[in-house]
């Protein structure tokens, strides 16, 4: 009995670091970001973006976007992954849509939008433009023109006004086949006095994400500053912040806005010193924004440029992971919230994106992972049987021992002990394949959860979607019944099978000496039936696979190991 609450404590003690650390992690272990600050009045106060005040004035009320669209001139986008347009007017990107990613996996359902132009529902868009002195600026209201109405990858467009007093802006902006556009933002001062100048980039955001921030994954304000990865900061932070916000200082790195499958993010040059910040600027209305550290005082006949890029897709790891190595963006793929457990999941990640590549369907490829998984597990597994076998030949030597030392447990378990080390047998073997079990499972959970690449995949028959819960249930005849049953009921064919799995392994287990642990193991599977229901289809495949090997491998090792089939008595470990 007693080994086996220390068993029990094992299990749910690793089960809790792994579910736990990542929520403690960031209350008592913060990222060291500091924000930007200065000395005012012998205190520390954090500096102000300088200079960025986009905030135009709130349309009366909302229109429809295709009108809105219409109302002022537009150079369009088009590449393989994106298609959406650039508003002259202000110089924004406001309209783009994902070609590759539907929102549903309806046939006729509409591409993901992820920028939408200010005055019609959920606006949300990046602008670029300067601040400074002694020079009349462009604004919200400033009309470029362009020197072509395509912008596609190859095809750059440049857009420019000039104010009148001699400084001409540029923004010449291009694109590549996936999600990055590029903005080389340059002045050139030809009047006869100098001008300081200070360029910004930013995007502004109104809602906040639909997908809910967890302590599992990260949503709404993101960025990476000298080279750390920040997650703390969330929309109801700004809320409290108000106008104030948050300042950073970095030299490189990125910021933006992240739902859980999308990202809208903009990055200065790798070497750029620049000050970022995020901000809370109206009701539910949020900026990301970031301008250089120092301000380019620029003479007459001088000319300053800078550059930024502005990601806005689909998290995919393989696309980030490339832009962060070609394109020297620091730790760009973190945009994906893996967690402290990242060196192990971005393994699994990597192993069953393989599986899918090679084989063309993600169910397949995570049953193939299955199989990898217990194959790998499997010595250690024939290693739990034989322990097994060993500790119940030992059963009535430790019952011996328990009555003759009854009074006294600190010399019962030295006798254990001595025991356990004459016959050669590990009494805490049993539990090692449980235990690493709990980390395979977490990565594979943390990888299904938050990668785009299985979402709207699916596998056979009724599994449209393994990112989505299994549909099909019973409770509404697998859906002839025109009626959603609610979420506690809503048990698909997945996690049935996976409750009547685990039951089965628990009938093959040997018989629990104890009535009270009998019954707990016993009603064990239901609970995990009704647990594991709302969970992605993936998940439930891995678990329920996993099982039925399990079950196969269990009767094999009883053939080998007969003594343990159907002997009553507890599985001491």
């Amino acid at each position: 009995m007693e080994n086996q609450r220390n068993m029990i404590l094992a299990i749910v003690l690793s089960a809790l670091v792994l579910f736990g650390w990542s929520a403690l992690s960031d209350r008592f272990f913060p990222t060291a970001n500091p924000p930007a600050t200065k000395v005012v009045n012998g205190k520390q106060v954090a500096v102000p973006q300088p200079g960025v005040n986009p905030t135009p004035t709130a349309p009366a009320a909302i229109r429809d976007r295709n009108l809105v669209l219409r109302e002022a001139p537009r150079v369009r986008i088009d590449t393989p992954a994106i298609a959406g347009s650039v508003n002259l007017k202000g110089a924004r990107v406001d309209d783009l849509v994902l070609k590759r990613h539907r929102e549903t996996i309806a046939k006729n359902s509409p591409p993901i939008r992820l920028l939408s132009p200010e005055g019609g529902p959920k606006p949300i868009y990046a602008q670029f433009g300067w601040s400074g002195e002694g020079a009349a600026l462009p604004g919200n209201d400033t009309v470029w023109q362009a020197d072509g109405q395509l912008l596609a990858p190859g095809r750059p467009v440049t857009l420019s006004w000039t104010n009148g007093t001699g400084q001409t802006f540029r923004i010449r902006l291009t694109v590549d086949a996936n999600y990055m556009i590029t903005a080389e933002q340059s002045v050139a001062n030809g009047g006869s006095a100098p001008v300081a100048i200070r360029p910004f980039a930013l995007i502004k955001r109104t809602g906040v994400s639909a997908d809910p921030s967890s302590w599992t994954q990260h949503t709404g304000p993101i960025g990476v500053f000298d080279g750390q990865a920040n997650y703390k900061i969330n929309f109801k932070d700004l809320d409290e912040a108000g106008q104030g916000g948050t300042t950073l200082a970095s030299t490189g790195g990125w910021l933006g806005f992240t739902d859980k499958y999308w990202l809208t993010a903009l990055a200065p040059a790798d070497t750029a010193r620049v000050s970022a910040s995020f901000r809370a600027i109206g009701d539910k209305t949020y900026l990301a924004a970031f301008t250089p550290a120092d301000q380019s005082v620029l003479a007459p006949g001088k000319a300053v440029s800078s550059r930024t890029r502005l990601f806005s897709g689909a998290k995919e790891v393989g696309v980030l992971q490339a832009y962060e190595r070609d394109l020297k963006i620091a730790q760009f793929d973190k945009a994906i919230d893996w967690g402290w457990f990242s060196f192990f999941e971005r393994p699994i990640f990597q192993l069953l994106d393989w599986l899918f590549r090679a084989v063309g369907n993600f169910g397949v490829a995570i049953i193939l992972l299955t199989l990898i998984v217990r194959g790998l597990m499997y010595p250690v597994a024939q290693r739990q049987f034989a322990s097994m076998a060993a500790m119940r030949a030992l059963q009535p030597k430790v019952k011996a021992l328990q009555e003759r030392h009854k009074d006294d447990k600190q010399k019962l378990q030295t006798e254990m002990l001595a025991l356990y080390k004459q016959e050669k047998v590990n009494p805490l073997a049993g539990c090692l394949p449980i235990l690493i079990q709990i980390p395979i499972f977490y990565a594979l959970y943390k990888v299904l959860m938050l990668t785009i690449e299985m979402r709207h995949q699916p596998f056979a028959l009724w599994i449209k979607d393994l990112s989505a819960p299994d549909p099909a249930t019973p409770i509404n005849l697998f859906g002839y019944l025109d009626f959603t049953p609610p979420s506690f009921l809503a048990l698909g064919v997945l996690p049935i099978l996976l409750g009547i799995t685990m039951y089965i392994q628990f009938k093959l287990n040997p018989a629990q000496m104890d009535p009270v642990q009998q019954q707990v193991f016993s009603i064990m599977p239901w609970v995990f039936m009704f647990i594991m229901a709302p969970f992605a289809a993936g998940l439930q495949l891995y678990w329920t696979v996993s099982n039925i090997l399990a079950i196969a491998q269990q009767k094999w090792l009883y053939s080998r190991y007969p003594a343990l089939k159907n002997q009553p008595g507890p599985i001491t470990s």
